[in-house]
């Protein structure tokens, strides 16, 4: 890794890129040269759509609001100041929203320490302990850009029936929720119709890019986020952006596309621990959906610590991230990365969104479509109309079953140890877990033991949260992943009130739905199905550190 402290440091409004001119002058050309002399820096600033080639420009005119949405979003500080005086009896606030809608407002209130119960997911263990947290006291902040999100969607149906059971009127109910879409989708009728408050978004950004807007800013604000000073940072970085030097984000966005270019297409993305809690999991979904389609990408790695197993390896970058430095200290979090980031979180915000659409325009995709998210969906769609398919286990061992491909090995270590091999020196894990977040936290424990084990880059989303980030890359990225689907047996299910259908059945129905997605790249893919969910994920745990040995 390069000496993040012999080289020049690109700095603007206390955002600090280290390391960055190493990245790309180790190619056989600069990235960085290319991009200037195209005039890429002031195109960008001033939104210029031909910057992705013809067949993006037609998305690109309608999603660069970003550049310049933290401006716009200076008028909402008044809405935000009376619509918190309005609700200040309801200090419970809680955000359904899947994707950017929900990832950014959770790194800004876990960043700065207030409370946020971000419900992201369709367990239905994990949305009935929300439902019965403080409800009397509850604000539900429904985000959704379409406003068609079904995961979203089932959440607001869930607490409106809870406050009705409650003894609510409908009334009463609509003053607990804060729908927060864009002008024109069919939740803005909905929420009229229940008397919800509507905060309108900005229409031309897209939600992996839009922590800056509304959809970042409403439920930090009602957790007592003092936001104005988000949007204060992103402005003072923004004169940066246009420049060919002293810029930040065109170091970092060059830097990656240089790197991804040059073969190091895995980004492990790591916490420095200096105070910004989980931006990793934000810039995740950012990169991957942006960058991930065309059989090209870059795959990032959220990796727990700078010393953690996946951080590195010949085609991985290691970036590690964090608030601005005391005088004297070094970046990196006491490691070695190739690059460091360091800043205020407004200005990462930022900074992030404009290297990823300079990375776009480096590997010559359109940063803004999702072409292949639909496919999950449309399956999923599928699936609940007609019922669950027809699956029998290859095998079942202790609290475990496996649904392996023919020929794969008839224990449980074997067939992990089977899938791990299938990687090749260019593949990756994804381990998919639709599971609850919180209950089977310890699930999450699977990554860094793969990773030991493979000594490959291996990644870790929950279902369905990771459909809206990495699922994207999964399907249109470069067709070397190999697929570890995690389910688990429903305990207590809960119904999606006015749908005939539960939690449940949905959930089962995404998470076959994204199997079916995945099956038709021919790609390594293993389902494994936990009977009892404590005794499975103890059993998981305990078979991938046997494979250490």
């Amino acid at each position: 890794m390069s000496d993040l402290l012999d080289g020049p440091v690109e700095s603007a409004a206390g955002l600090s890129v280290y390391g960055a001119d190493a990245v790309d002058s180790a190619g056989a050309a600069s990235t960085r040269d290319a991009l200037v002399r195209s005039g890429v820096p002031a195109r960008l600033a001033q939104k210029d759509p031909t910057l992705w080639g013809p067949e993006a420009e037609q998305e690109a005119t309608i999603r660069l609001g970003w550049v310049d949405t933290y401006r716009r979003s200076r008028e909402l500080l008044p809405q935000l100041a009376e619509l918190k005086a309005e609700l200040a009896d309801l200090d419970h606030v809680v955000l359904a929203g899947m994707g950017g809608s929900s990832l950014a407002p959770e790194v800004i209130t876990r960043t700065l320490g207030k409370p946020l119960t971000v419900l992201d997911t369709t367990d239905p263990g994990q949305v009935r302990a929300a439902l019965a947290d403080r409800l009397e006291r509850t604000v539900v902040v429904v985000a959704s850009k379409s406003g068609s999100t079904v995961e979203t969607d089932s959440h607001r149906r869930a607490y409106w029936q809870a406050f009705l059971d409650a003894g609510m009127t409908e009334a009463e109910a609509g003053r607990h929720f804060v729908v927060v879409t864009d002008p024109g989708s069919p939740l803005e009728k909905t929420a009229t119709e229940m008397g919800a408050f509507v905060v309108l978004a900005d229409p031309e950004v897209g939600g992996r890019f839009a922590a800056l807007t509304a959809f970042g800013l409403v439920p930090s604000a009602l957790a007592g986020v003092e936001v104005a000073e988000l949007i204060d940072q992103a402005d003072a970085l923004a004169a940066s952006l246009a420049g060919d030097t002293g810029n930040p984000g065109l170091a970092l966005g060059a830097a990656l596309g240089a790197a991804a270019t040059a073969g190091r297409d895995k980004v492990a993305l790591v916490s420095d621990g200096t105070g910004i809690e989980g931006f990793g999991d934000w810039a995740e979904q950012l990169v991957a959906e942006s960058t991930g389609k065309a059989g090209v990408g870059i795959l990032p790695v959220v990796v727990e610590s700078p010393t953690s197993p996946g951080a590195t390896g010949p085609d991985v970058l290691t970036v590690s991230y964090g608030g601005s430095l005391a005088a004297g200290a070094v970046p990196g979090g006491g490691a070695q990365p190739d690059m460091a980031v360091n800043g205020p979180l407004g200005a990462q915000f930022l900074a992030w969104e404009y290297a990823t659409a300079v990375a776009g325009a480096v590997l010559g995709i359109d940063p803004f479509n999702q072409p292949n998210v639909t496919e999950s969906k449309d399956n999923t769609n599928r699936i609940l109309a007609a019922g669950p398919l027809a699956e029998s286990p290859t095998f079942t061992e202790g609290a475990v079953e496996v649904y392996a491909p023919a020929g794969a090995p008839g224990e449980l270590v074997g067939v992990l140890r089977w899938l791990l091999d299938g990687l090749g020196d260019d593949g990756y894990l994804a381990v998919m877990a639709f599971l609850d977040r919180f209950a089977d936290a310890d699930t999450a424990e699977l990554r860094s033991l793969l990773a030991e084990a493979s000594g490959r880059p291996v990644t870790f989303g929950w279902g369905p949260r990771f459909l809206h980030s990495t699922g994207q890359y999964h399907k249109g990225g470069p067709q070397v992943g190999s697929f570890l689907q995690i389910t688990g047996a429903v305990a207590e299910d809960l119904p999606v009130a006015g749908k005939p259908y539960s939690f449940g059945q949905l959930q089962a129905a995404q998470a076959a739905g994204d199997r079916q997605a995945l099956a038709g790249r021919e790609r390594p893919l293993l389902r494994l199905h936990l009977t009892d969910r404590a005794a499975g994920v103890a059993q998981l745990l305990d078979a991938a550190r046997r494979l250490r040995t």
